[in-house]
């Protein structure tokens, strides 16, 4: 097997599996054109700690963290399993990084981890662990938890980011055309990605146009450089685009081999 690159997933709303949103089936083709991994670790926006640590359960519970919506999302389910071993070879690692680690003993998957790994792998049958968000930390911290567990990429095993390349919900319009505000962060933010600038890309607070209006707090952005610490460049693209005014969908694969 070959190493395998590390992803960042706009996950959007929970009915993007249900919509007819063209993301989901962007993150099936690029499963479907890579190795199967044999394992997941999901860093998701929606699974916030004050510190680093690995979580596995025998039986994922999937929780449905979310209110509103149409019932049938409600019955979908991503019984996966998690794998306690690499649980603890993660934790090691953070340890060795420097990282004051606190084991995750929550054992339900947020919407954030599991509605893109249901589209992705929908048998469920490949284990997943977990990492939190940090919300307190910034971005540098989280592109060091990436390079941390970079080399798990070695070992078969798909590290993700799961958050959104904008996310301010105060200011979304279901079904509205793209906002000028939010195409100009997304523009500036991909760009400098291509360009593997990862100073600027860290330092986005301060240089990124529109960057409090596109992330009020940034825990949806974070997840964008634990992808990228883990990966490295060059970065491709999964998917881009625009939905409900304001909600960026991107996905990229960092360390892709372009061969692919």
């Amino acid at each position: 097997m070959s190493r395998l690159p590390s992803l960042f997933i706009s996950h959007g709303a929970p009915t993007v599996l249900i919509d007819g949103s063209p993301a989901p089936a962007a993150w099936r083709r690029w499963a479907d054109a890579h190795d199967r991994p044999r394992a997941i670790v999901s860093l998701s926006a929606h699974r916030p700690a004050r510190q680093p640590g690995a979580g596995s359960a025998a039986h994922w519970r999937t929780v449905h963290d979310f209110g509103g919506f149409p019932e049938q999302l409600y019955r979908l389910q991503y019984p996966a399993q998690g794998e306690r071993a690499l649980a603890d070879d993660i934790d090691r690692r953070l340890a060795a990084a420097g990282f004051a680690v606190q084991p995750d003993e929550r054992p339900g998957l947020d919407h954030g981890a599991w509605v893109p790994l249901l589209a992705m792998y929908p048998d469920a049958d490949i284990p997943v662990v977990t990492l939190p968000v940090l919300p307190a930390a910034d971005a540098a911290t989280h592109y060091r938890l990436g390079q941390a567990l970079a080399g798990l990429g070695e070992e078969g095993v798909l590290l993700v980011g799961s958050g959104s390349l904008t996310h301010n919900l105060y200011e979304v319009a279901w079904n509205a055309g793209p906002e000028a505000w939010a195409l100009e962060f997304q523009s500036w933010m991909l760009e400098r990605l291509a360009e593997g600038d990862v100073d600027a890309v860290l330092d986005w607070e301060r240089q990124a146009p529109q960057a409090r209006r596109n992330h009020p707090t940034a825990e949806h952005l974070l997840p964008l450089f634990f992808a990228l610490g883990a990966g490295g460049t060059p970065r491709s693209v999964l998917h881009s685009g625009m939905e409900h005014g304001s909600i960026a969908m991107d996905a990229l694969a960092f360390g892709e081999n372009l061969s692919h």
